[in-house]
C-alpha cells in the first residue's frame, strides 16, 4: 500500500495511519543504513557529517530514492521551523505538506558512544536532552504527534544494553519528562534488529518517538 494515495483526513483513526506511515518511511531510511553499511561508507565523527552522507548521497539520491521507493517523499536538512524554535536535522515532506505546510515528519538525530552511558554528562543523557525532551516541549514540531530519533552509535557497544541505560536515565535523571512508555523494541524491518519506539505525554497530546540507532562504530575514520 502507498500511503501517499490516501488522504489520511478522512479517517478517525488518522493517527494510526501516520505511525504507519512513518514506519514505511523509516524502512527505507534502514535500507539507506545497510547500503551505507555494505559500501563501507568512511565516516568522521561528526553529527552533521554522518547526517548529510546519509540525507544527500542516500536518501536524496534520485538512483537510490527509485531502488528503494521514496519517490512519493522529500527529505531535507537542518531546517528552521516555522511555528517552533527548533532546527529540525532532517525534515520530511509528504503529500499531505502540500495540503498543509505544517503536516511534515521531522528526525533528530545523535551521536552515542560507550562514554559515561548512565551519567549525565555522556551522550546517552544528550540524546534525551536535546533529543527527546525538544520534542516532548514542542521546541520541534509534531504535527501529526509522532516524530523520529536516529542515534549515531560511533564506537563498539551493546546497543539493546545502552538503550536500557537510556531508560535508566528517562525514569531517573529525566522524570520531569512525562515517559509513558520507555525505548521499547519494535521491528520496522525484518533484519534489523535496533527499532524501538517510545511515549510521552507533552502539554497537549501524546507523543511517540521512533528510535533507530546505527552502529557506524566500523565507519568512523
Amino acid at each position: 500500500m502507498m500511503f501517499t494515495d490516501l488522504d489520511a483526513s478522512q479517517y478517525n483513526y488518522n493517527g494510526v495511519f501516520f505511525n504507519a506511515e512513518l514506519e514505511e518511511i523509516l524502512s527505507k531510511m534502514i535500507a539507506c543504513y545497510n547500503l551505507m553499511v555494505t559500501d563501507n561508507v568512511s565516516l568522521t565523527n561528526d553529527e552533521n557529517s554522518i547526517r548529510d552522507i546519509l540525507l544527500i548521497n542516500y536518501l536524496k539520491n534520485n538512483k537510490i530514492r527509485k531502488q528503494i521507493g521514496l519517490m512519493n517523499y522529500l527529505f531535507d536538512r537542518e531546517v528552521p521551523e516555522d511555528i517552533t524554535i527548533g532546527r529540525t536535522d532532517i525534515k520530511i515532506q509528504t503529500s499531505n505538506t502540500f495540503q498543509d505546510t505544517t503536516a511534515y515528519f521531522t528526525i533528530e538525530c545523535k551521536r552515542l558512544d560507550a562514554v559515561n552511558t548512565s551519567g549525565k554528562t555522556g551522550l546517552n543523557a544528550k540524546y534525551i536532552e536535546n533529543g527527546i525532551q525538544r520534542f516532548v516541549l514542542k521546541t520541534y514540531g509534531s504535527h501529526y504527534s509522532v516524530n523520529g530519533m536516529i542515534g549515531f552509535v560511533t564506537q563498539k557497544l551493546d546497543i539493546h544494553q545502552n538503550t536500557k541505560s537510556i531508560n535508566t536515565l528517562l525514569t531517573g535523571d529525566f522524570k520531569h519528562i512525562t515517559t509513558t512508555q520507555v525505548l521499547t523494541n519494535k521491528n520496522i524491518l525484518k533484519g534489523f534488529d535496533f527499532s524501538y519506539y517510545s511515549t510521552h505525554n507533552t502539554a497537549t497530546d501524546e507523543l511517540t518517538i521512533y528510535h533507530l540507532m546505527f552502529d557506524f562504530s566500523m565507519n568512523i575514520h
